[in-house]
């Protein structure tokens, strides 16, 4: 699917059934999402320039993620998406600057694309240039990218209360309660390496964007990367600092299952401790010799089990009073 956007945010459908024969004047941004090979040759012959393929904007290497080509520049980053599902992951989209228009490529809906074209035509100025665009938009990516933080944050702050919560809470929970919460754990920490991982993409995108003549011809693109890269860097800075809780939260939960499993251990070493004694007695009394004076007792089973029973209860007090139960 391709979307054009003009320099008063009007929106623009552009299908390959009815191809244009050149694109209109105004047209400033044009959005491809998942295109297809007629989508992409329709938009290459419309500009020049050749469209990233799928395997193309994945490749890792520095030097094919940022370059110019034939007054192009083309440029691919690392997004977060899917940050509110389960498994949240990275997508890799594609930002062109031919002349004064912007193309992206992508192959997934990042939510910061729909938060942008919600609010496209309020850009102050009106959408001069693609170089505008751009930045922009990587604006709107950032501002994304730092909510998902803070939700992220929130979401392990709860978590934390429900690992250290009251005495009255914790006795109420259920069998593997904690081993649950691991997993919960392991899903923020794959949201937050995923979001440092982003990160890393777009500093290095908007070291390379400020050195773009288009956006340094611009005063109000070039100060807007400046502010975009403090806003990174902060938003890195941020991002360890949550790495730091999570890692925390995972040793204090991986702690508190071995208190508990401690706890049910110690439970049995002592049980086994208080019971050893009366089956030692017992034992004693249930052998089968001949000459044993005790079996003649008119008394000699009260005797026993009385024995049996204050050999276990004075282990029992022993530890009680050395703090051990």
């Amino acid at each position: 699917m391709i979307t054009g956007y003009c320099v008063n945010g009007e929106a623009v459908a552009l299908s390959t059934a009815e191809p244009p024969s050149a694109l209109r004047p105004d047209l400033v941004w044009i959005d491809l999402v998942e295109p297809t090979k007629a989508e992409d040759l329709m938009i290459e012959s419309l500009l020049g320039i050749p469209i990233p393929t799928r395997d193309e904007l994945r490749d890792i290497e520095p030097s094919s993620r940022l370059y110019t080509d034939d007054g192009a520049v083309f440029m691919t980053a690392s997004l977060v998406y899917r940050s509110d599902t389960e498994m949240p992951g990275l997508t890799d989209v594609g930002f062109i600057l031919a002349g004064k228009r912007l193309v992206t490529v992508r192959y997934a809906e990042p939510r910061a694309f729909g938060l942008f074209k919600a609010s496209v035509h309020r850009i102050s100025g009106g959408c001069r240039n693609g170089a505008v665009i751009l930045t922009r938009l990587l604006e709107t990516i950032v501002d994304r990218t730092a909510e998902i933080l803070e939700q992220a944050v929130d979401k392990i702050d709860d978590l934390a209360l429900q690992v250290f919560g009251d005495k009255a809470s914790t006795r109420r929970r259920p069998p593997h309660f904690l081993e649950a919460r691991l997993r919960d754990v392991a899903g923020h920490h794959r949201l937050v390496a995923k979001t440092r991982d982003s990160l890393a993409s777009l500093s290095r995108l908007l070291s390379f964007v400020y050195t773009v003549s288009d956006v340094q011809a611009d005063k109000e693109s070039r100060e807007l990367c400046r502010t975009i890269s403090r806003d990174i860097q902060s938003l890195s800075e941020h991002t360890a600092f949550i790495s730091g809780n999570i890692t925390f939260l995972l040793d204090a939960s991986l702690g508190l299952i071995n208190v508990e499993q401690n706890a049910i251990i110690k439970i049995f070493s002592i049980a086994s401790v208080v019971l050893l004694p009366p089956t030692l007695v017992a034992s004693v009394y249930g052998m089968n010799f001949r000459m044993m004076p005790e079996l003649e007792w008119q008394f000699g089973y009260p005797w026993a089990l009385a024995v049996m029973v204050l050999s276990a209860v004075i282990p029992f007090f022993f530890f009680r009073w050395k703090g051990w139960l």
